[in-house]
């Protein structure tokens, strides 16, 4: 997907282009820039002096040495101060020069630490926050994979008033969940000890059981041509469809699911593709389509929401209050150990 927050080492990551918070000055500090030093040899500190200082904000690139990656792009993050000191838009400067260091070198996928949120003290959800919104900004007009990696889940942190409203939404559910649960497991029980038990033979006397539903004779069997005649538009059909309908354009809709270009394509030129949950997902986020239209659409590719699901619950509480951010909801998702929405 074009943005996805993983939980790595970021020395370990694949790709084309790894960002180090550097030191502003040509030397090894601590923390990101000490372990991508270490993982990629000597070499790299012997490039990165080739460079001299780097402003905060800025960037540089040199190649990658021992790291699975072809450049290390250096960036200096902001110190955290009060937040009135300009310290937002310096940190979106090292995600905005990055990127496009990264583009102009021919790069496909990048991957980032959280810049600045360590010994910079950057709070985490507004490194959080930055980031994101400046990822986003770039991939309007750029199609990249960009991996915002996380070396400790506990260090991810949204927004309290948010986590705290998403969590009292779960518990709702849960317990929901499991009273209907409890409530089929009683009636199943109630079932057991009113039926007559078949050894007694059918004259036995059974008790009488007040709240059973009552039992419609089994329909008629239907031709299977009855059945396919009755067939919905597939998953792809529908999308294709509403993105019509809605007046979008189909890079609109993809990027707002988080969905690349490729993936795109092979589900519109393929009507029986069958996309995973959260790709269908991503998609009814991206047409912001309610909640019974939402079951509609994901039900078009085989899918049900459920209050078993932790995932499908945070969804629907973003449904539910119309906020189809979907970077938002990854967010969370990823901060209640999810998995995300995309591809």
């Amino acid at each position: 997907m074009p943005l996805e927050i993983v939980r790595n080492d970021i020395t370990k990551m694949q790709v084309d282009a790894i960002v180090n918070t550097a030191n502003p000055k040509p030397i090894v500090g601590g923390g990101v820039d000490r372990a991508i030093h270490k993982a990629a040899g000597t070499e790299l500190l012997s490039a990165r002096k080739k460079i001299g200082d780097i402003a905060t904000g800025k960037a540089e690139v040199t190649p990658a040495f021992g790291l699975h990656a072809k450049f290390v792009i250096h960036t200096v993050g902001p110190v955290w101060q009060d937040g009135e000191h300009g310290e937002r838009e310096l940190l979106a400067s090292c995600y905005a020069n990055s990127l496009q260091l990264a583009a102009d070198n021919g790069c496909v996928s990048i991957a980032f630490p959280l810049i600045s949120a360590g010994g910079f003290g950057c709070p985490s959800e507004v490194a959080i926050a930055v980031a994101t919104q400046a990822i986003r900004e770039f991939l309007v007009d750029h199609d990249m994979d960009v991996y915002l990696v996380v070396f400790d889940q506990k260090a991810f942190k949204i927004s309290s008033s948010l986590f705290d409203d998403v969590q009292s939404f779960i518990d709702e559910r849960y317990i929901e969940e499991l009273l209907d649960e409890e409530y089929r497991g009683d009636y199943r029980e109630r079932r057991r000890i009113f039926e007559a038990p078949s050894y007694l033979g059918d004259e036995a006397p059974v008790a009488e059981a007040p709240d059973l539903p009552m039992f419609k004779p089994a329909k008629k069997k239907r031709s299977l041509e009855d059945l396919l005649a009755e067939v919905d538009d597939t998953f792809s059909e529908t999308l294709l469809r509403l993105i019509d309908a809605k007046g979008k354009t189909d890079p609109e809709v993809y990027k707002k699911a988080n969905v690349d270009r490729k993936l795109f394509s092979k589900i519109r030129n393929n009507p029986a593709y069958k996309p995973s949950k959260a790709t269908a997902l991503a998609f009814a986020v991206a047409l912001e389509l309610n909640l019974d239209e939402t079951r509609d659409f994901i039900g078009r590719a085989g899918y049900a929401l459920s209050h078993s699901s932790k995932a499908d619950i945070i969804v629907e509480y973003f449904i539910q209050r119309s906020e189809y951010d979907i970077f938002t909801i990854n967010e969370t998702l990823f901060a209640f150990q999810q998995p995300l929405l995309g591809c």
